[in-house]
């Protein structure tokens, strides 16, 4: 019974210090410059650090969105709308990496769009900034021999088609987005499937009673900035100006089209009001100064810590290091974009990530003066600094989320990055460093003289 009660701990230990090895190791393994490509298919991707538009380069736009003629409770919908179609309006323009995000300046909503690494910046922007215009299209079915054989080949290039085949193309219509009013997610009462419903006004009504009367078995199309969204099939004509589109929809899918459809709908017209472009050649050296700051930062901490607090201190650099990596790797997992105010945040961390080191190994020196042996010492003083630790990294991370949420993209990233600094090192400084010193302890590589105290054989 003795052996037992004495190799588990030194088991559990040797286990704990096992692993923080091998997290050790995969981190370096994420964070080499050329490591690991995850980019397989559609379930992973690329894993790289994500540059911001302050150190990649890029513009800067700002939105003003005029909200005055909607009511309160539609605005929501419209701001949450316009900045779908703009996020998607991006994402064909084939931008790296974009942002796009809403925030209220004394009232008046915004739109921000960063576009890293944009070189043609008048064609972003005639691309982005022009209200989402929502269009319902009728069905023209005829057959292929109708059509000359230069039309066919330019439409079915390499394909024979027969002369009998039905083709079907959508002609534009009067009915835009000027006469819907809205969209929203229902329920069939019979099959308790999620459907879209439509709402017109009164000349959408007319119009949309017209178009269904005439398209009876066919299908109408609807379109927003010139894509096909939704082709339902009229089963009878609808007079009342109101319509519901079935189908076999996810809730997340009806409520992405009902999205994408208020978008179109809602008069929100967007003004260009700010504009700022930032060079490459200067986000590199942005990037270059705070990689120096960061290092020399690092570098005193180092120093202060080997110096103060000697061999414990080395261990305590070993965890930074764990640290630096650590945090490293997440920004690439998650991935957050860094920016220039994100890699202050970093840097931030950095001297807070030793201030829990720095509290347990003072409450270990009280106990070692009070005459414990290492081991006790040890736990002792995790103990008693953990409430200290909790307490002010608490308060820090309630800051970063204040911030997160609040603050404009700039703001957002330091509060990001400063709170995965955080709570990356409450673990170094409780799990790894403990760890470490238990495996010195319990293997007996410690010499008897630590923290400049003399211990004793107990």
């Amino acid at each position: 019974m003795r052996f037992l009660a004495q190799s588990s701990p030194r088991r559990k230990v040797w286990t704990s210090f096992a692993l923080i090895l091998i997290l050790a190791g995969l981190v370096g393994l994420v964070d080499w410059p050329k490591g690991p490509d995850l980019k397989l298919g559609n379930f992973f991707r690329e894993i790289k650090v994500h540059l911001g538009l302050d150190l990649q380069g890029g513009t800067h736009l700002v939105y003003q969105m005029d909200l005055s003629r909607l009511p309160e409770e539609r605005r929501d919908d419209a701001i949450a709308g316009v900045r779908d179609v703009i996020e998607r309006r991006v994402n064909i323009f084939g931008v790296s990496e974009p942002l796009v995000q809403t925030t209220n300046i004394n009232g008046e909503w915004r739109l921000i769009v960063e576009l890293p690494g944009v070189s043609d910046i008048d064609a972003a922007i005639a691309k982005i900034g022009t209200t989402p215009y929502l269009e319902f299209r009728e069905a023209q079915i005829y057959k292929a021999s109708e059509l000359p054989e230069e039309a066919l080949a330019e439409i079915f290039p390499n394909q024979k088609i027969e002369p009998d085949t039905e083709l079907t193309s959508f002609i534009p219509t009067d009915l835009t987005g000027k006469e819907f009013q809205h969209a929203t997610v229902k329920f069939d009462p019979n099959t308790n499937e999620p459907v879209i419903g439509l709402e017109f006004n009164a000349e959408g009504k007319k119009l949309f009673g017209e178009i269904t009367t005439r398209s009876v078995g066919k299908q109408v199309a609807i379109y927003l900035d010139g894509e096909i969204l939704s082709a339902p099939r009229v089963n009878e004509p609808i007079t009342t100006g109101e319509a519901i589109i079935t189908g076999k929809f996810s809730v997340e899918e009806a409520k992405d089209l009902a999205t994408r459809l208020n978008a179109g709908a809602l008069p929100v017209p967007i003004k260009l009001i700010g504009q700022k472009n930032i060079g490459a050649s200067l986000g590199e050296k942005s990037l270059g100064e705070s990689m120096i700051a960061g290092f020399l930062g690092i570098l005193i901490v180092v120093l202060f810590m080997l110096i103060y607090y000697r061999f414990p201190g080395l261990l305590a650099v070993c965890a930074l290091l764990i640290y630096a990596g650590l945090s490293l790797a997440l920004f690439k997992l998650i991935p957050v974009t860094l920016t220039l105010a994100g890699v202050a945040g970093f840097i931030i961390s950095v001297g807070m990530a030793v201030d829990a080191n720095v509290l347990i190994f003072e409450r270990m020196k009280e106990e070692l003066r009070a005459g414990q042996n290492l081991l006790v010492a040890c736990e002792e003083g995790f103990r008693r600094a953990w409430s200290s630790i909790f307490d002010s990294n608490i308060t820090t991370l309630i800051t970063c989320l204040v911030l997160g949420y609040f603050g404009s993209s700039i703001i957002r990233g330091f509060a990001i990055t400063l709170g995965l600094g955080v709570l990356v090192s409450m673990f170094t400084a409780v799990v790894v460093t403990r760890s470490f010193l238990q495996f010195i302890i319990v293997n007996r590589l410690a010499k008897r003289k630590l923290f400049g105290i003399h211990i004793g054989n107990g």
